[in-house]
């Protein structure tokens, strides 16, 4: 079923619209939550928490790219599952090392101010991925959006795991640099 036959049921409020995109969309958002989580149950839980999540907010969003939106979605109840287990203890997973990759590029605090430049950052990070060759970005956003391991990235982005591996170092670097020239950084 296409994606905008899905979201036409979602908005006719047919119960099949939950059905057709655990069909389409189940193995993708299944993947999305296990590499945020590493836990399979916890991931479970993250992608049926996406579906009521979805069915509670189709209408009145109307996504044009429904894999997208679903992966948002799942993204980021998984992230904060990942944030409430971690207060109860630590646990090691490929999200977690995604971000201490980043540690040299983007502080993790939480003070009131970095909330509310959080939206300016975001548009920055964007901004800059927009100016890389499409290797580039799809190896970052592989590897830092969906939190795939450095072996699958550069797997399915065709290329060897050293030369991922130094993409994703010089893009850093480069996003680095660019977010000090935009002010975000000393």
């Amino acid at each position: 079923m296409e994606d905008a036959q899905i979201v036409a049921l979602y908005w006719d409020r047919d119960e099949s619209a939950l059905r057709e995109t655990e069909r389409k969309y189940g193995p993708y958002l299944t993947k999305i939550a296990v590499n945020i989580l590493a836990d399979r149950e916890d991931s479970r839980e993250s992608v049926n928490d996406t579906y009521l999540k979805a069915w509670n907010s189709i209408p009145p969003q109307r996504p044009t790219s429904l894999s997208a939106y679903l992966a948002k979605l799942v993204r980021d109840l998984s992230i904060d599952r990942l944030r409430a287990r971690q207060r109860e203890k630590r646990r090691a997973s490929e999200y977690a090392q995604s971000l201490t990759e980043l540690d040299e590029c983007v502080s993790g605090g939480d003070t009131t101010a970095e909330h509310v430049d959080l939206h300016l950052l975001g548009e920055a990070i964007s901004s800059y991925l927009r100016t890389l060759p499409a290797p580039a970005r799809n190896v970052f956003v592989g590897r830092y959006f969906y939190a795939d391991s450095l072996r699958e990235v550069a797997r399915y982005c065709g290329m060897g795991e050293g030369k991922a591996k130094s993409l994703l170092y010089r893009t850093r670097q480069g996003l680095k640099a660019y977010l000090e020239q935009e002010g975000f950084l000393p």
